[in-house]
């Protein structure tokens, strides 16, 4: 059996035209066993021949900041990660394959630098492939130390794949490495480390997860519990999300009002109303003002289930807060009283909606002119209908059609 050394040197081309590619090919050509080499001299030279190409620059190891987006509604939020370093857990084996793959990569680097990234994500792949999962997760970490690498569409095909075999362990310990390095992420990171989480069915298992999570983070730790909570039920298990929520306070991190609208949506779209409104009294109880979102969550929950007399309430609470009605208030409100058949109170809101500069949708035109001629004011839903037409172009035309998912075909009213 070849060591390590003399597998790279198969990797790696000899003959090196720059500088720092030939610091590379020197280190791994220099004679050396594998059980002694000088890992981290070998990421650290691989770190300085990529920040020739890509201008990149070494990580501080001090706690840091990170400015992020919450996948939900867009709200900006600060965490800060304690310093950690989490060794993926590989064999020797595994570790083998790992730097015969990273000398590969750097060889590949001298014939195309701007092709690092996909170089990453298509050897990654084909480890996968072979299901040599751990020594996918090794490169990964070799790539990333000293921010040599990082490829987020790599780190999700890895996840993804350890989803499908099941293999919970290394998944966690790969969310926790991108965590406590900074690493960017996004839904699909999330979706697929809750659904391997949640593969297990095993709810202690779920709050050890979580617990071990916020272990990890020193402030900010409610974005990412929110984004967790919101993976769950993405991937259709309600009941984890639900048992996370349950236990924030237990796990002393407190529900903000992100993580209650999440909850009045989740409640929501599975048809839970009881429960959608003990969370909206509950948030109140701990003086977390509902906002807009809030509002317009329940309102949409309670039309579907035909909860009109509920949906008047809040919309009288709404102006005592001093919250104004937006489109998608408007659209609900309306429905709400066209469904019930009160034609005047929707048409009031009709009009205030457009005294307010707020445009209607093609949506609010199409619940109008169907259910006025439901009701039986054919002349009045022909009205509706040629304002509808006459306004297409400024609502929007074909793009605002799509975007609340009409077709473009005038309404026959018959």
């Amino acid at each position: 059996m070849l060591c390590a050394s003399n597998r790279l040197k198969r990797a790696v081309v000899p003959r090196w035209k720059n500088p720092n590619l030939l610091c590379i090919s020197s280190f791994l050509s220099s004679p050396c066993n594998y059980r002694t080499i000088d890992r981290g001299g070998l990421v650290k030279t691989l770190h300085l021949s990529i920040s020739y190409f890509l201008n990149t620059k070494y990580i501080s190891s001090n706690p840091v900041k990170v400015q992020w987006m919450c996948p939900l509604y867009f709200t900006p939020s600060i965490c800060t990660f304690r310093s950690r370093s989490l060794v993926t857990e590989a064999s020797v084996e595994e570790e083998e394959v790992a730097y015969q793959v990273l000398g590969e990569i750097v060889s590949e680097l001298q014939k195309c630098p701007s092709s690092v990234m996909e170089s990453c994500t298509n050897h990654i792949s084909k480890l996968c492939r072979k299901k040599k999962l751990r020594a996918a997760a090794k490169l990964l970490q070799l790539l990333r130390d000293e921010h040599a690498i990082n490829s987020l569409p790599a780190y999700n095909l890895l996840l993804a794949v350890a989803c499908e075999e099941n293999d919970t362990g290394i998944v966690s310990l790969i969310f926790k490495d991108m965590l406590v390095n900074h690493l960017l992420m996004n839904s699909t990171t999330y979706f697929n480390v809750a659904k391997a989480i949640s593969k297990s069915n095993d709810l202690t298992l779920v709050l050890i997860f979580v617990k071990e999570i916020l272990e990890l983070i020193c402030t900010g730790s409610v974005t990412v519990v929110n984004r967790i909570i919101y993976a769950f039920a993405d991937c259709g298990h309600v009941h984890n999300a639900i048992l996370v929520f349950d236990h924030m306070k237990s796990l002393k991190c407190e529900p903000d009002l992100i993580t209650y609208n999440t909850m009045l949506g989740i409640f929501g779209k599975t048809g839970q109303v009881d429960e959608m409104l003990n969370v909206f009294a509950s948030m109140k109880k701990v003086n977390i003002a509902p906002d807009i979102v809030s509002y317009n969550t329940l309102l949409n929950s309670l039309r579907k289930v035909g909860r009109f007399d509920f949906c008047v309430v809040l919309t009288v609470e709404m102006g005592k807060v001093g919250l104004q009605p937006d489109l998608r208030t408007y659209t609900a409100l309306i429905e709400c009283f066209l469904r019930s058949g009160n034609i005047e109170e929707s048409l009031r809101l009709f009009q205030d909606m457009k005294r307010g500069h707020i445009c209607p949708s093609i949506y609010i035109y199409r619940s109008l002119i169907s259910n006025l001629n439901r009701l039986g004011k054919s002349e009045l839903a022909l009205k509706f209908l040629e304002e509808m037409n006459e306004c297409e172009v400024e609502i929007g035309g074909r793009d605002a059609i799509q975007c609340y998912g009409s077709a473009a075909i005038p309404i026959s009213l018959k």
